[in-house]
């Protein structure tokens, strides 16, 4: 990736500008303040500029709007120079919509509220954040793969398995530490967790880098991208960082989204640790996110967005550092990922609500079998093949042993499913003739007036037989 050439200081575009042009550029300055993209100069240079300016001219008009807006946060660069951002009406706009379909229930999807199926969904989007974080940093495996030893519960086979393991368990750590404030101590518990069994040097985890583990962030052609503050200064910008996440700083309101993305940008700028760095800043996101009221976020994967489009990513965070340290750009490139994680979720929704509805002829009136049964039963009318396991329809609903054990019983008591062993675990099958096993039982059984027929929304977490 080609990095992006250093913008023109404030200072530097007003001194390149002619005297003799300025109130005839002024002129022009309201309809340039209008522009919605958020331009960085090595954009901006490959552009046409509006007509009569010229890009140093276009540059500058620009840089005078944002100058008399910033708004410093406590955060500053290897110089000791500050962060700062700006509000522009597009990231209003795009603040607004998070906080209408994440901050309250307004607009969410029904199934995601409903108490049967929520804790589904909570654990597909763990295992979903878990295997896509994973991959942005170098996990190789397939989604396959690391969906069955996350549903199964068996030890991973390798690193890459092992990094996916390590994040579907801090991401389950953070839900439960979200009204927790943020400490280092929780900090180094974070990475502790993401990188457990990863690491070359074992002592590494849950501690900063050392002055002489010289970390920094570079390409595979070996150019150097970023180069973090040296380690002495880290314990003391770890305690600043953790004051920003628990709204001690800046003295302003700062929407509770900006801090999260900025908390994650802060701990992927210092880079305190010697590996781990971005998936522990992105748990840190998620924490601020849950911990600024953002409940609904349990259920959004923003690694799936990222990963769609890392080269923008890695971007975001260029482009902030060569133009002054305008934490803008990352702050509006994570706010489209929240807002793609979000529409994900819903088209999520919406595709397993198409896919059900052949299923669910077969299940109406079956008000012997409860929610995650169903939920099984449909997943099988698709998958015939499939091999379901104690131990997996567990984790995919998250209950205990014995109410996993219970459901799958009853419905090989029923006929639905039949049992065989394999070693030492009991493994469930599918009938050939399941359909019309369902079909002849909800022929014969009454269906109470208060039996849900509405299936629950979710991707069933099972082992798989070749």
């Amino acid at each position: 990736m080609r990095r992006p050439q250093t913008a023109p200081s404030w200072l530097e575009s007003k001194n390149i500008v002619s005297p003799e042009r300025l109130n005839q550029i002024y002129s022009q300055a309201y309809a340039i303040w209008k522009e919605a993209r958020y331009y960085h100069w090595d954009e901006l240079r490959r552009r046409p500029p509006p007509a009569e300016l010229t890009h140093d001219e276009w540059w500058y008009l620009l840089k005078l709007k944002r100058a008399g807006d910033l708004k410093f946060v406590p955060l500053s660069d290897t110089a000791g120079r500050s962060f700062s951002f700006i509000l522009p009406d597009l990231l209003i706009e795009q603040l607004h919509r998070i906080d209408c379909g994440l901050g309250s229930p307004l607009g969410v999807p029904e199934a995601v509220l409903r108490p049967e199926s929520r804790d589904y969904y909570l654990v597909s989007t763990l295992i979903q954040e878990s295997i896509t974080s994973s991959q942005l940093e170098g996990a190789v495996t397939t989604r396959e793969v690391a969906k069955e030893m996350l549903r199964s519960g068996r030890p991973p086979r390798d690193r890459s398995e092992r990094m996916i393991l390590n994040n579907y368990l801090t991401m389950q750590r953070i839900v439960e530490l979200r009204d927790s404030p943020l400490t280092p101590d929780l900090v180094f518990e974070v990475h502790r967790l993401v990188t457990n069994g990863t690491l070359e040097r074992t002592d590494a985890a849950g501690r900063f880098r050392l002055e002489k583990e010289n970390v920094r962030v570079e390409d595979e052609t070996g150019e150097v991208f970023h180069r973090p503050p040296p380690a002495r200064e880290l314990p003391a910008r770890c305690v600043a960082m953790c004051d920003f996440a628990n709204g001690r700083s800046p003295d302003y309101f700062i929407h509770p989204v900006i801090r999260a993305i900025i908390l994650h940008f802060w701990l992927a700028y210092d880079h305190p640790f010697v590996d781990g760095n971005g998936r522990a800043a992105r748990a840190l996101f998620y924490w601020s996110m849950l911990h600024g009221g953002f409940r609904l976020f349990e259920f959004i994967s923003i690694s799936q967005a990222i990963l769609q489009a890392p080269i923008k990513y890695a971007l975001a965070f260029l482009h902030t550092e060569t133009d002054e340290n305008d934490l803008t750009y990352f702050i509006l490139h994570q706010a489209d990922v929240i807002k793609r994680a979000t529409a994900a979720l819903h088209e999520y929704v919406e595709y397993k609500t198409s896919s059900l509805r052949e299923a669910d002829k077969h299940l109406r009136g079956l008000g012997n079998l409860n929610h995650r049964q169903q939920t099984l039963m449909a997943h099988a009318l698709r998958q015939p093949g499939t091999r379901y396991t104690i131990a997996a329809h567990r984790h995919s609903h998250n209950v205990v042993y014995q109410t996993a054990r219970e459901d799958l019983l009853a419905l090989m008591r029923q006929g639905l499913l039949l049992q065989e062993k394999r070693g030492k675990t009991f493994v469930f099958r599918v009938p050939s003739d399941l359909g019309d096993k369902l079909s002849k039982l909800a022929d014969s059984t009454p269906s109470p007036a208060t039996a849900d027929l509405t299936l629950p929304l979710n991707l069933p977490f099972v082992t798989r037989s070749d």
